[in-house]
């Protein structure tokens, strides 16, 4: 296979060199000469993303859905560490064929085809990168008006600013920058993450924790379901951004362990410690909802505040920059043909302008945004399931020239990868449900199969729906599942004949 850049589909062609630092490489192939990563350098970029003390709060998500301590350790490791192994297993395509995840995913949709899950992929990673801006704002404004120091517009607006602009210049920089910077967050926010477990351990109360009623089967699986969508299923789609650059000899195994590892450590022990937390206070449990990080620095003293807001920023930041980098990756995917910098740059623009909205115009984005997740997560996990279907079938590494060419063996589009991801879909959006009525109205089109096939029933009166899965989400795991057993099926030949096999 080629290792030279190679032309997209208006034949142009772009060198792959670094100016000043800063990486200009696109969605072009990297060069042999640049793969020299090991795949124990994973861990870094992965770790630093998740490590936020945001992982902590999102303990009160999962207690939300009515289980007992013990089923909720149990969702939250399983839901960790499964969502980020699947992660692992599509950063495999990364070292096999050296571009970009939605890129690589051309060889399943075709390289026109691959616009349909890119705009879905571009649409999430847009969401996230803005969400844990807007984490960052608010618990910067929480914390300087418990410090004394304002809290109000200015101090928001000067932190949007500041955010922002640490996200948009370390993902403008791009690989090699972000790389050498998450390495060092990694070891900052880190330390300041267990100070705050050490400062904090002893509002949990253990006779309130062991006393939270279990809950059933199907409030099990919604959990499952918001942990997986809400942690590894939410990187999926950037997966083999970060291993194009791994030597080609690399072990597989390595990559997928290093990456689960650095991805789900520290969240599986977040989420649990803060598990502990929030089933102790009911002020907590309460508080996260309209600002996570600012309801958990309420249980600090004073002087550890100020390090506990370095390394929430930090973090949150270090995730906000892996999210704004693939976006751009992505927008570029999608036939916008600027540099990759500029591409950073406008999606900074847009992650800025959601920023500002949602932290001085809406009154609630935890809520919308869960309703934003869970919907978005449908198509994306159908696609999961094609694109792992897809790594299981190759046996060879990818045409790289081909990735790029229409008329090439990976063709225009693939209509059986369009028609499941359509078709799971469908299926998907007709078992979830939007738990958020009254702030996501948008959205109350979802679970229209529910009834039918009898999982759950409508109550209009009370504005909620009743069943043992009413609230499960199933259909997020139905379109991973379905799309992986129909793809492994039905393009077992397509992809033979791909790879010259048949």
């Amino acid at each position: 296979m080629t290792s030279t850049p190679v032309s997209d589909t208006d034949g142009s062609r772009i060198d792959a060199v670094r100016r000043r630092g800063v990486e200009t490489t696109g969605i072009e192939i990297i060069a042999e000469s640049e793969r020299t990563a090991r795949p124990r350098d994973l861990f870094w970029p992965w770790f630093a993303a998740n490590v936020s003390v945001f992982g902590i709060s999102y303990a009160a998500f999962v207690l939300g859905f009515g289980i007992s301590f013990v089923q909720a350790v149990v969702v939250t490791v399983l839901g960790v560490v499964i969502s980020f192994a699947l992660c692992g297993v599509i950063a495999l395509a990364g070292k096999r064929g050296s571009a970009p995840t939605m890129v690589l995913s051309r060889a399943a949709f075709g390289v026109t085809g691959q616009k349909v899950p890119g705009v879905i992929s571009w649409l999430t990673s847009i969401g996230w990168e803005t969400f844990l801006a807007i984490l960052a704002t608010l618990a910067t404004a929480t914390i300087f008006e418990r410090l004394g120091w304002g809290g109000g517009t200015g101090t928001k607006v000067v932190a949007a600013v500041v955010v922002a602009g640490l996200v948009v210049a370390a993902s403008v920089a791009g690989y090699h920058v972000i790389m050498r910077m998450q390495s060092v967050l990694t070891w900052v926010t880190g330390a300041i993450t267990v100070l705050y477990v050490v400062m904090t351990v002893q509002h949990v109360d253990w006779g309130a924790v062991t006393s939270l009623p279990s809950g059933s089967i199907g409030a099990m699986t919604g959990a499952l379901v918001m942990v997986m969508t809400g942690f590894g299923l939410g990187w999926i789609n950037i997966a083999a951004d970060w291993s194009r650059y791994q030597r080609r000899d690399a072990s597989g195994a390595a990559i997928v362990g290093w990456n689960t590892l650095g991805g789900a450590i520290a969240p599986a022990l977040l989420v649990c410690y803060g598990l502990a937390l929030a089933g102790s206070d009911e002020a907590v449990l309460t508080g996260i909802g309209g600002d996570p990080i600012g309801t958990l620095a309420t249980l600090l003293p004073t002087w550890v505040l100020v390090p506990f807001l370095v390394a929430a920023v930090l973090a949150l930041v270090s995730g906000a920059v892996l999210g704004i980098y693939s976006s751009g990756l992505t927008l570029l995917s999608l036939g916008v043909r600027i540099p990759r910098p500029a591409a950073a740059a406008v999606d900074g623009v847009i992650l800025t302008i959601g920023t500002f909205y949602v932290v001085f115009v809406a009154e609630s984005f935890i809520n919308p945004f869960q309703s934003f997740l869970i919907t978005l997560g449908v198509p994306l996990a159908s696609w999961a399931g094609i694109m792992i279907a897809d790594i299981a079938l190759r046996r060879r590494d990818y045409d790289e020239e081909a990735l790029f060419d229409p008329r090439g063996r990976y063709g225009a589009w693939d209509w059986t990868s369009i028609a499941t991801m359509v078709g799971a879909s469908v299926l998907g959006w007709g078992l979830v449900v939007n738990s958020f009525a009254a702030d996501a109205s948008w959205n109350n089109w979802q679970g229209y199969l529910l009834e039918p096939l009898g999982l759950g029933t409508w109550d209009a009166a009370g504005g909620f729906w009743e069943g043992t899965f009413a609230y499960a989400n199933l259909g997020v795991l139905l379109a991973l599942v379905l799309s992986f057993l129909v793809t492994l099926v039905a393009r077992r030949g397509t992809v033979a004949r791909q790879e010259g096999r048949a």
